[in-house]
């Protein structure tokens, strides 16, 4: 069975780290590459239907911005490897977005980058990198 990685990409050095390895791995072993983005969203209560219209007229535009920013250069740059690669934008918590996406395309792994910049904010309330290694449905691999 050829494994199948979902990378959690937000063009960080972490991130790319973290692509190059899943793309190493997948090439040894014939498998693929899902490349994943999440945009951090949350929910807002009792808003009027312009701040609702307006919100997702923003929401769209993020969605564009970050396929034709982040996405598009990343899958074009390893385009070449003949690697099967595909990609996947959505918002939400980053940790459960990806644990969805990782369930959704059956991926064998999940390999996230991490920067080092954690600061106090991340030993309070927890990294991505950390609630990935916690509540992952495959293995998670975190890249330094």
């Amino acid at each position: 069975m050829s494994e199948k990685f979902v990378v959690g990409y937000d063009g960080s050095a972490g991130s790319k780290r973290a692509l190059d390895f899943a793309l190493n791995h997948a090439r040894a072993g014939g498998g693929s590459v899902v490349v994943a983005h999440v945009l951090e969203w949350s929910a807002y209560s009792f808003l009027t239907p312009e701040e609702l219209e307006e919100r997702h007229k923003r929401r769209k535009e993020e969605l564009e911005r970050a396929e034709s920013h982040l996405i598009k250069p990343a899958l074009a740059a390893i385009d070449a490897s003949g690697i099967e690669v595909t990609s996947v934008i959505r918002y939400g918590h980053i940790a459960k977005v990806l644990c969805d996406i990782a369930r959704e395309t059956e991926a064998t792994q999940m390999v996230v980058g991490r920067d080092g910049d954690g600061g106090i904010a991340a030993r309070v309330f927890g990294s991505t990198a950390g609630s990935l290694v916690q509540g992952a449905p495959v293995p998670c691999t975190v890249v330094p």
